[in-house]
């Protein structure tokens, strides 16, 4: 199951985050014990431990004395919140520098969004032309060819 190029621990943790994201745990819900997590994925405790440590000091689990580790409140609204903010520092900024040097409006780079998701401008292919000289090369092929 662990066999990325990662540490198991780091592993680890990115799953239980991802258990948290989807909900699959809910705010205080427990999570399995180290010793569950070592007997489940044959790894050794202080492995798992390491992970449930790195998610203690994210503020995503805590512990209750005698009982286990549990999801913190709020941990899946600061789960979204920083994915949100990777997602527009790693891809939609970079996009749009890219839409920039290619002379592609904002306007045009929304209304293909907003085309793509049905919530507007209806299905892809109804989706308006860029405006000005930028064409959507799959929708609409340069006549004089490639």
């Amino acid at each position: 199951m662990f066999d990325g190029p990662e540490p198991i621990y780091l592993q680890i943790a990115q799953m239980i985050r991802a258990q948290v994201l989807a909900g699959e745990l809910g705010e205080e819900e427990q999570v399995m014990s180290t010793t569950q997590f070592a007997t489940t994925f044959r790894i050794n405790p202080a492995t798992a431990a390491k992970a449930f440590a790195e998610l203690v000091d994210e503020g995503l689990l805590y512990k209750r004395r005698g009982l286990g580790m549990f999801v913190a409140p709020g941990a899946r609204e600061k789960l979204l919140g920083e994915h949100r903010r990777r997602y527009f520092d790693e891809v939609l900024d970079p996009a749009l520098a890219q839409a920039d040097i290619l002379g592609i409006p904002t306007a045009d780079v929304v209304a293909y969004v907003l085309g793509r998701s049905g919530s507007v401008a209806g299905p892809a292919d109804e989706r308006p032309a860029p405006a000005g000289p930028v064409r959507d090369h799959l929708t609409h092929p340069d006549p004089k060819g490639p």
